[in-house]
């Protein structure tokens, strides 16, 4: 690579091909302009290995744990991928470089008994309540990613046929069903709390807000954490812990693995296999507090 190299430029490219060719989402794009604006800011003449591997010597130096390192590592390779491919660069300097090595960090879970005090948290009698129970339900119902859930239209849901068609990372649609339970806290909603929360005002989105915007990401992850203090969990409950929950009780209910995969939209096999570790865990620890030899 020649220098003095302009790395803004070429990150705003690689971000726009991003978007615009592999489709993938916002929260994946701010993730590769955070992790390569950092490498940038340090680098005033190339991007060779030797760069390559000081940048993730000081990312160690600043405590920066092994996964978020991987995370850093990863946002380079592609980046570094895409200007080999366009020609910028001869060689991916990332190529020799291992990753980190971690520690498999099984998912949390929550018990179907805390899934349904979280459920029955939010006030029935009112707008608001109606809204976020028909959300709850709906994330546990169908195992959605939090950007899919208050992405979804008003169009997407089928409720004669009780399905979801979501599209989730690079703009892959994929059909959930939806079990009664969830059906029924969202007819609730639609009569009872949507054109409240609109005031004669339109939207295509299923989940809306008093202000007639569609719901966000942060406003619904703020809300449900309310609602799980409220039903005795304070650990941080998030969005993803119910998608979990979904894919854990799933196969402990005797699911296989390939219909939890396609319901949650993994396009690789081994993603979805985590659950099968967390089902072990659960054994385990079953066996250790309940057996009189465990």
């Amino acid at each position: 690579m020649s220098a003095p190299f302009r790395w803004g430029p070429a990150i705003r490219s690689f971000l726009s091909f991003c978007r615009v060719e592999k489709g993938l989402s916002e929260n994946t794009l701010l993730s590769y302009e955070l992790d390569l604006t950092r490498f940038a800011a340090g680098q005033a003449v190339d991007g060779t290995p030797e760069t390559v591997r000081r940048h993730i010597d000081n990312l160690y130096a600043a405590g920066l744990s092994g996964r978020t390192v991987a995370r850093h590592l990863t946002s380079l390779r592609a980046f570094f991928r895409f200007l080999v491919a366009e020609g910028r660069l001869d060689a991916d300097p990332t190529e020799l470089i291992p990753s980190p090595r971690m520690g498999r960090v099984l998912p949390k879970v929550l018990s179907q008994k805390k899934v349904e005090a979280v459920s029955a948290s939010p006030e029935p009698a009112s707008p608001r309540g109606l809204r976020d129970r028909a959300m709850i339900e709906l994330l546990y119902a169908s195992g959605l990613r939090v950007t899919e859930l208050v992405g979804l239209r008003l169009g997407e849901l089928d409720q004669a046929r009780g399905v979801v068609r979501v599209t989730g990372k690079g703009n892959k649609q994929r059909l959930v069903p939806v079990g009664r339970s969830a059906l029924e806290a969202i007819a609730a909603y639609l009569t009872g709390g949507r054109q409240t929360l609109l005031k004669e005002r339109a939207s295509p989105y299923l989940f809306v807000t008093a202000r007639g915007t569609k719901m966000t990401r942060q406003g619904f992850w703020k809300g449900l954490g309310t609602h799980g203090k409220r039903a005795g969990i304070f650990d941080g409950l998030s969005p993803h812990k119910l998608r979990h929950s979904f894919a854990t009780h799933l196969l402990e209910g005797g699911a296989d693995l390939r219909s939890v995969q396609a319901m949650l939209g993994h396009a690789d096999i081994s993603t979805t296999q985590i659950y099968t570790h967390v089902l072990e865990s659960r054994l385990k620890k079953t066996i250790e507090e309940h057996h009189p030899r465990g």
